[in-house]
């Protein structure tokens, strides 16, 4: 009773301060968007904060509902909704992130370099970006529109797979070729946002240095604000990447083991909530380098 009481409060609070945080980051960054003219970095931390809106919609209030004790509210139809945008919201987090990542070392980066040579003008090419993000994911997310149920509908035993949804196997060959074009999605997108990170720490350091020769004091606070940007980017990637791989290694865990856990399950819930929470507080904390940034393309 007392576990169960704290799993709902837990869940009220993440819920409600996630949404409200991520509401406040969206209005915000859509008025200084028009406001200040259409820059690429604005866009896409809209586009963030929209998906950890959908994120806590699909995940945050389902999971809240359920452990209010409401099991079988959704029927096969909001099983099918709510999972599907689950999935949808995680991957195009991912995609999201990494596109944040490399826009950012574009920015940061010489204009005679490699990365300076794609230094994006108007906002054009991240709106394509993200429109093939939605339409890859719903490709991705496909096979959950016939795979989930309620639990209310069936009369299999209880899974690892959700409080008020359960899984129904089809095809094990779809399974796989799902799963596999998942894996593939997260590695490129990874791979890409690890890259454009080293590139951007490099850069961090070699500023670093280019400060310590002249030996300004001054100097020192004086760091360009794209560079300061880049610093909460990644953060914002080192937040992104600890909750992913957590959760991971737990999902094998909860795959791997004999026995419901329910513990587990509930922490594994938190990890899919986290960099939602996260995520805008550290955009909040660092609202002033990145619109200085965004002002200085």
């Amino acid at each position: 009773m007392v576990l169960n009481i704290i799993e709902i409060t837990v869940f009220l609070l993440l819920t409600g301060l996630g949404i409200v945080a991520n509401l406040s980051v969206f209005v915000r960054y859509i008025c200084t968007f028009v406001g200040f003219g259409k820059k690429a970095v604005h866009l896409i931390l809209i586009h963030l904060a929209l998906t950890n809106i959908i994120m806590f919609f699909s995940k945050g209030m389902p999971t809240t509902i359920a452990a209010l004790g409401l099991r079988h509210f959704l029927g096969d139809l909001g099983c099918h909704i709510t999972v599907y945008l689950e999935r949808m919201a995680r991957g195009l987090s991912i995609c999201t992130s990494s596109l944040l990542t490399v826009v950012q070392t574009i920015i940061m980066s010489p204009r005679a370099s490699c990365w300076g040579r794609l230094r994006l003008r108007s906002t054009g090419h991240v709106l394509l970006s993200l429109i093939f993000f939605w339409i890859l994911n719903s490709m991705i997310s496909m096979n959950l529109l016939l795979s989930f149920r309620d639990k209310g509908t069936n009369t299999l035993p209880p899974n690892k797979n959700s409080e008020y949804c359960y899984f129904k196997k089809e095809s094990q060959k779809i399974n796989n070729v799902f799963l596999t074009l998942m894996v593939l999605r997260d590695a490129v997108f990874q791979g890409a946002m690890g890259g454009a990170s080293g590139y951007m720490i490099f850069l961090l350091h070699k500023h670093h240095q280019h400060v310590l020769y002249f030996q300004n004091s001054k100097l020192l606070y004086r760091t360009p604000p794209e560079l300061r940007a880049a610093q909460s980017v990644l953060l914002l990637m080192l937040c992104f990447l600890f909750f992913y791989w957590t959760d991971c290694v737990v999902s094998l865990y909860l795959s791997s083991s004999l026995k419901n856990d329910s513990l587990t399950m509930h922490f594994q819930e938190f990890l899919t909530l986290g960099y939602a929470v996260l995520s805008p507080f550290l955009m909040i904390h660092r609202d002033g380098h990145v619109t200085e940034c965004c002002q200085v393309q």
